[in-house]
């Protein structure tokens, strides 16, 4: 499965939250500043011909949803992203988030009970 473009995440976020519509119901739950219709329509394209997204005609309109699911895409993405970036260590990506002051302990003791709690 290929990374998508921000772009073209920021389309399946509200493929995925909506899941199914056409073009012009997509346009509308995108955030400002929104793309051109014709924009998210060339996207939309890009995405069914990647397999992301499946579509149907519905009269003359064409309606979409989502092949792949959100679930199985950010899996994919954080194990690329983790490989990448933090020589595939979760421990690493922690402690990055740890010394940039993203995480704070109450939140790496709620980490780790889910951690536990997993076991």
């Amino acid at each position: 499965m290929e990374k998508l473009s921000q772009q073209e995440e920021e389309l399946m976020q509200v493929i995925w939250n909506l899941q199914e519509g056409n073009v012009k119901v997509f346009l509308d739950q995108m955030p400002d500043p929104k793309p051109p219709y014709t924009t998210l329509a060339s996207t939309i394209k890009n995405l069914e011909k990647k397999g992301f997204v499946t579509s149907r005609l519905l009269g003359n309109t064409y309606l979409y949803k989502a092949v792949v699911q959100a679930e199985e895409y950010k899996q994919q993405f954080m194990q690329g992203f983790v490989q990448s970036y933090f020589n595939n260590s979760y421990k690493e990506m922690v402690n990055f988030f740890v010394s940039q002051k993203k995480l704070n302990p109450k939140e790496l003791k709620e980490i780790i009970a889910l951690i536990e709690e997993k076991k």
